[in-house]
């Protein structure tokens, strides 16, 4: 494949977080949006014109098999996921799937099984393990401000201003709050903690269709190490993070998606809390990302965190969970 200076996407699908979280931060990160495909014509058309795309293209298989792209974005519904992202795959397009990458471990398997039989690069959408608060996370925890790591709280949750007709809350498209955003507290506990859970607990609030709108629960780790999450469609947007060690405390106001007003704050014991910005040199989230992708395809870095050594262990915690929400109370 031969590259142009500025790596050219395709987008799998008109999807929202398309067009509010990846197109900005495509763009900061100097790609080219090149083509939007969609099943409807007029869909396409619409999309490409209403957000500054090159090319609308009808169809997905169209896409994936167009030989001027260089990368393919796949926002599509959860359950969708894993038959495009392995025909895209074996198509040989380097890939970026939104999260979860499928909706179940068995779905997941057969995805990364195809990623490792073709070499073709897949990445999870999880934008924050590039971001550089969690760098500099990292960095705190590794100096012993909160002494060891013991505990970790975290939620995500926004109010669902549609919950008739967004696709978030279908069954058949693998829908609900622990698949959409539950599978962020997991990312994180998994990154940080180094290793895999033990056992699961939840419990959930669902749909008559029972699909999950709200879902917390708790995964235990090796070391009597715990993360307690909370999830859900039904209140204000909230990302608040606690890491809490045996000599103090990290309180973070978003973990997952900094801002510029974001910060994260060391609580040591005995000391006055010290505040630091959350935000990194990028606006948007998914720059960072982007640009290792990018530097990926055009042979100036080795890719990381791909989603052949990260995918997995999530969505075993994400399927011990939503099996333990299912149990008698």
């Amino acid at each position: 494949m031969t590259v142009s200076a500025s790596v050219r996407w395709g987008i799998v699908g008109t999807a929202n977080i398309a067009r509010s979280l990846f197109l900005p931060s495509l763009r900061e990160a100097g790609g080219d949006p090149a083509a939007v495909a969609a099943r409807d014509e007029a869909r396409a058309v619409q999309w490409a014109a209403d957000n500054g795309i090159g090319r609308p293209i009808t169809g997905y298989q169209e896409m994936i098999e167009d030989p001027t792209l260089d990368a393919l974005y796949i926002p599509l519904p959860n359950a969708l996921h894993g038959e495009w992202t392995i025909r895209a795959l074996l198509a040989g397009k380097p890939v970026l799937c939104e999260k979860p990458l499928t909706g179940s471990v068995a779905q997941t398997e057969r995805v990364l099984a195809v990623a490792r039989d073709t070499g073709t690069p897949l990445w999870e959408a999880f934008a924050f393990p590039f971001h550089d608060q969690l760098a500099r996370l990292r960095g705190t925890l590794a100096d012993g401000a909160i002494g060891e790591l013991r505990e970790i709280q975290s939620d995500f949750h926004f109010r669902m201003s549609d919950p008739e007709t967004n696709i978030r809350m279908s069954t058949e498209l693998a829908g609900g709050a622990l698949l959409d955003v539950g599978c962020y507290p997991v990312r994180l506990a998994r990154d940080l903690f180094g290793a895999e859970h033990e056992a699961a607990w939840a419990q959930s609030e669902r749909e008559a269709g029972g699909v999950d709108r709200v879902t917390w629960g708790v995964l235990n780790f090796p070391g009597a190490r715990h993360l307690y999450l909370s999830s859900g469609f039904t209140r204000a947007y909230d990302t608040f993070t606690r890491l809490l060690g045996t000599g103090g405390q990290i309180h973070i106001t978003n973990p997952f998606h900094p801002h510029a007003w974001d910060t994260f704050s060391v609580w040591r014991n005995g000391r006055d809390p010290a505040t630091h910005q959350g935000s990194g040199p990028n606006r948007e989230s998914f720059t960072p990302l982007i640009q290792h992708i990018q530097a990926v395809i055009r042979g100036e870095e080795e890719p990381r965190l791909l989603a052949v050594d990260t995918a997995l262990g999530s969505a075993r915690a994400l399927q011990d969970l939503a099996a333990a929400s299912q149990r008698p109370a």
